[in-house]
């Protein structure tokens, strides 16, 4: 890959960084860009951007926690469901057809930006409980879903969260938390099987790392339901184009 189109890569992931940063949603738009503007292969794309997430994922939550915005006992029971789900997801993501995990993915993130987007689901004052076992068992949807896929723990998170009812900045907040060790085990996995492009992950890491600080500042910068109807905007458009992309893929229209 030549130099210019590095550079084009790194700008843009300054973008999605911030949205990643902001909303928790953003990573869904890099490795399509990669494959499709960038010509890299899908398994070399899923890589890189697994590898990228480290460095959101740290600066992001460094933020939110710095804010109070991240629940640690929620977030460490998320993580260990999600650390070994992520490695497996890896190795699935060399194996596996993804495209009825994308529908499901999808379908998940559409409907949970109709939920977010009417306001009595959405109790940002409360704070709900959740046992253990629930929680263990989200971060490992979570982290096999985004090792599989390469969309980053946030997609497949906020969704469950909002359908969870959980308020808005805490979703966000424990979404930034998840990505670390999603992407660092992700990456292990992406290292045995030799499919990590280290230059082309550090250029995009470089991009998403500015654009994660900006957004998560942000993000607790923002009125509360501005910062919702923003996330049930992003989910809808994010679910619509997804499902395009895939009737495209298997119809030929979308």
């Amino acid at each position: 890959m030549t130099t210019a189109a590095l550079l084009a890569l790194a700008l843009f992931a300054i973008l999605v960084g911030g949205l990643i940063g902001c909303i928790g949603i953003g990573g869904v738009l890099l490795v399509p860009t990669l494959i499709y503007l960038g010509g890299v292969d899908i398994r070399t794309a899923i890589a890189a951007a697994m590898f990228s997430y480290l460095l959101t994922g740290l600066i992001g939550a460094v933020i939110f926690a710095r804010h109070g915005s991240i629940r640690w006992p929620m977030a460490i029971w998320l993580c260990a469901g999600a650390m070994p789900a992520a490695f497996a997801g890896s190795w699935a993501s060399n194996v596996v057809n993804a495209t009825m995990l994308e529908l499901i993915i999808a379908a998940l993130i559409l409907l949970a930006g109709i939920r977010a987007w009417r306001p009595e689901t959405q109790r940002d004052g409360a704070e709900s409980g959740f046992a253990r076992p629930w929680l263990l068992a989200t971060g490992a949807v979570t982290g096999f879903a985004s090792a599989l896929s390469g969309t980053g723990g946030p997609l497949v998170l906020v969704p469950l969260l909002i359908w969870l009812e959980l308020p808005i900045l805490t979703a966000i907040g424990l979404s930034q938390a998840i990505q670390l060790p999603i992407a660092a085990l992700a990456t292990a996995g992406n290292l045995v099987y030799g499919r990590l492009d280290l230059v082309l992950g550090a250029t995009i890491a470089s991009g998403l790392a500015l654009g994660s600080a900006i957004g998560a500042q942000l993000a607790h910068k923002l009125p509360l339901g501005l910062l919702r109807r923003i996330v049930a905007q992003v989910l809808i458009l994010v679910g619509l184009w997804l499902l395009g992309q895939i009737g495209w893929r298997l119809f030929g229209v979308g």
